[in-house]
This record gives structure tokens, C-alpha cells and sequence, in this order.
């Protein structure tokens, strides 16, 4: 089943979340103010309280948001023409290693960030991020099980269990890039990922 996220659209509250989202990944969620993002966005808290109840409708929005972007450019990356879903999905993940770094991820690492904070602080969050990741999975599964189907990969297991699987390795893998502050993490995470789909170095 294709988890589609529909989202509300309107130029105001599309800026109020972008900028949000700039902020938030940074600093995270509790660390962040509306003030600030009201101030950064140069828009009223009348304007804010408009689109979002409350810091936590905002931090909803915000996350399936996120979610709507990324798999959008996910599907775009798993229906590239011309190569194997095996090459697709390793696009994927070498996709994920270069655009998330201990420095700036300037939103590309909003479910890392947030994930384990906001999972803890509010269950219309928690709901928002289990749904963003379930559509991920739900993809890579799909992606796996074409693999399998064309020859260009194998796997020991059901496909949705290695995507879990694979989807947490890279998730941790996220979280020790940022404590030691080095990128091996991600290079362990490619070996062990190409290991688990029987891809030859």
C-alpha cells in the first residue's frame, strides 16, 4: 500500500514551516521558541495561531511536511530509469550519507533529530513520525522485492523485514555520526547494508 501524506498548502504557513523546519533542525524542537521562529519568518503570532493551534499542531505539521518532501524525492530516486533497483536503492542511501553530517543537515535529518525528543513530548508527534517512517519502509520493501523479482539483489528474509531493518541501521548510523563527529558510521553502514543485500563490494 503506497502511504501517501496529504498535506495542506498555503504560501504563509508553507514559510512559517520551512522556517520552522531550518530552525528546528539545528536546535531541536523543545530547544525553539515560537518567538524565534515568528521573528526569523517576519510574520505576527496572530499569523502563527491562523494555520497552527499550538506549538504541538506545529510541530505536526512541520514533521509530515518533512515526511511529504521526502518521499517524494524518494520515489523519485527509486523510479530513476536506466538502472537496477539494487543501483536505485544504493543511490538512495549514498544519497543519505552525503546529505547528512554532524555540522548542518539543514533539514535533510529532521526525523533524526526530532525523533527521539518529540516521540517522548507528544503523541500526535509520535503518530506523525511512525506514519513518515512506515512510508519510508513501506517503499524500501517495495524497492527490495523488485530487486529480488529483476535478479539485481537477494535477500535472507521477508523484504519488509530487511527494509526495517536497513531503515534502523541507517537511523542509528545517523545518530553515531553526530557523537563522534566522523563519518565512519555511514562507511560501516554501506558495507553492512551491501552485506545484507548480497551486492558485491
Amino acid at each position: 500500500m503506497n502511504s501517501a501524506i496529504t498535506i495542506e498548502t498555503n504560501p504563509v504557513r508553507d514559510y512559517i514551516l520551512a522556517t520552522g523546519m531550518r530552525i528546528m533542525a539545528g536546535k531541536g524542537f523543545s530547544a525553539v521558541g515560537l518567538n524565534e521562529i515568528l521573528t526569523a519568518a517576519g510574520v505576527p503570532k496572530g499569523s502563527f495561531y491562523h494555520y497552527f493551534g499550538s506549538k504541538e499542531a506545529f510541530g505536526e505539521a512541520l514533521l509530515e511536511r518533512y515526511f511529504a518532501d521526502y518521499l517524494a524525492e524518494l520515489d523519485a530516486t527509486l523510479c530513476v530509469p536506466g538502472l537496477t533497483m539494487a543501483q536505485r536503492l544504493m543511490n538512495y542511501w549514498q544519497n543519505w550519507q552525503d546529505t547528512q553530517s554532524f555540522h548542518d543537515c539543514q533539514g535533510k535529518c529532521l526525523a533524526v533529530k526530532l525523533g527521539a525528543e518529540v516521540a517522548d513530548l507528544s503523541e500526535a508527534m509520535r503518530h506523525a513520525l511512525q506514519r513518515g517512517t512506515s512510508g519510508i519502509t513501506d517503499r524500501l520493501a517495495r524497492a527490495i522485492e523488485g530487486g529480488v523479482a529483476e535478479g539485481s539483489l537477494s535477500v535472507n528474509g521477508l523484504p519488509v523485514e530487511v527494509a526495517q531493518s536497513l531503515y534502523q541501521l541507517w537511523l542509528g548510523a545517523s545518530v553515531m555520526v553526530k557523537i563522534v563527529r566522523h563519518t565512519q558510521p555511514f562507511a560501516t553502514a554501506m558495507i553492512t547494508t551491501r552485506h545484507i543485500l548480497h551486492l558485491c563490494p
